[in-house]
């Protein structure tokens, strides 16, 4: 077999593969045993005839077609192979030649994966955050940990105040007519949560227990119901009752309560402690995406239209999937925010670019600077990850290899040395 490769375009090129007579000539007689199985032809059992008769019933053509089924998935991996070229898309292909005693002759057409042309990529000099966590980081932490333990009490008196969980009576109309999902009996709403529609909330404040209160609004024009987007709107409100939060005061026995400490300073102390590792990583982790992204934004790629559409299915599964988990499908996504797909697709396509033109990036610099990752750190990395789920590295290798993952998970390894190495020589 022979391959000439030739480039028609950016990032596209054609493989012309030449099959030798003989291979294909071996191919077209296990065409016609094939196809002497799926006709019949009188006179002979089925998958006995011999190849004569079966070119005369099914016709010359569908012998040569099932003749290349057989020979091109091969031929072309092997081609791609001989040629090195990392195809991203299925290949056109075009035959040009196919005759008995002749070589078998077909131009491939695929697009590859781009070249990418890096700029500065050492040397960036990025600035890391300084690691900073003030009294007034950790008050606010012990305030929401105090908000988190509070009782919530109810009122038997009082006027509705911001944080409070009232329980409402609503009917909701347009134009003096009541509308679909507007009505509601004892639905519970906590006051700032930003549930309801923008002002509705907001009205209520001050509202006394068992008062009836008129609250006007208008629809977002976003709004999910196009019958109802922009349009004003009164709800006619009662107040059943008020639930407010009392907060237990910050001493040492909230300590006690909530952790395992004694006293309010010690809990001070390891909450000082833990947003300080928190915020650690928080700065390590911008850090190394901003060492990333500038060389990034260095290196310059021309991204295939197919390599968009691949990215962009891939971010749209993930989406239908959260859905999903929420107990929702596109379709009613879809409705409720006046979209559709092509929109959707249309607002990945930004972050789509970002994530292929990063991994582009990254494997350029992996192939520039000779970063690989060998066998033995394989299998240490493994043992590692094996470690952490309780697994044994054999059954964690044989999983991966079950599921053609090893390759991958080979991938991802070289990835983070790259990274590495542009943090290590970042200065």
């Amino acid at each position: 077999m022979s391959v000439k490769l030739e480039k028609i375009e950016k990032n596209v090129v054609a493989l012309e593969v030449s099959v030798d007579a003989k291979k294909f000539s071996d191919a077209v007689g296990r065409a016609a045993k094939t196809l002497a199985h799926r006709v019949n032809i009188p006179g002979f059992r089925k998958g006995k005839a011999p190849r004569r008769l079966v070119e005369l019933h099914v016709g010359t053509e569908a012998l040569y077609n099932e003749a290349i089924d057989h020979l091109l998935g091969s031929s072309y991996a092997q081609a791609v192979e001989e040629s090195g070229i990392d195809p991203v898309d299925r290949p056109e292909v075009e035959l040009v030649q196919i005759e008995d005693g002749k070589d078998l002759v077909y131009k491939a057409k695929v697009t590859v994966r781009p070249e990418v042309e890096l700029g500065e990529y050492k040397g960036l000099n990025v600035e890391k955050e300084a690691v900073v966590v003030d009294d007034a980081a950790v008050e606010a932490e012990l305030k929401r940990k105090q908000e988190q333990y509070a009782k919530v009490v109810p009122m038997e008196t009082g006027n509705v105040e911001k944080g409070d969980t009232v329980t409402l009576d609503f009917d909701g109309f347009v134009d003096g007519v009541a509308f679909e999902g507007g009505k509601g009996e004892d639905h519970e709403l906590i006051i700032g949560s930003g549930t309801f529609i923008p002002g509705f909330e907001e009205q209520l404040v001050g509202v006394e227990i068992g008062q009836e209160v008129d609250v006007n609004v208008q629809f977002p024009a976003e709004y999910h119901s196009a019958e109802l987007a922009g349009k004003d709107a009164l709800f006619k409100v009662k107040v059943n009752g008020i639930k407010r939060k009392e907060l237990t005061p910050l001493d040492d026995e909230f300590a006690k309560d909530v952790s395992e400490f004694s006293t309010l300073d010690e809990l001070k102390e390891d909450t000082r402690k833990k947003l300080l590792e928190a915020e650690e990583k928080r700065v390590e982790t911008a850090y190394r995406n901003a060492v990333v992204a500038q060389a990034v934004d260095n290196a310059s790629v021309e991204i295939p239209e197919v390599m968009f559409h691949s990215q962009i299915d891939f971010m749209m599964r993930q989406f239908e999937e959260g859905l999903s988990y929420q107990g929702l499908n596109s379709e009613q996504y879809y409705r409720y925010t006046n979209s559709n797909e092509q929109d959707m697709r249309e607002r990945y396509r930004s972050q789509a670019a970002e994530t292929i033109k990063t991994e582009l990036v990254i494997e350029a610099i992996a192939k520039a600077e000779g970063i690989s990752v060998s066998d033995e750190e394989l299998d240490q990395e493994i043992v590692k990850l094996a470690e952490k789920y309780n697994q044994t590295a054999t059954s964690l290798r044989d999983s991966l290899l079950q599921r053609d993952e090893m390759k991958f998970f080979r991938s991802n390894l070289v990835t983070e040395k790259t990274v590495e190495f542009l943090v290590v020589n970042n200065a």
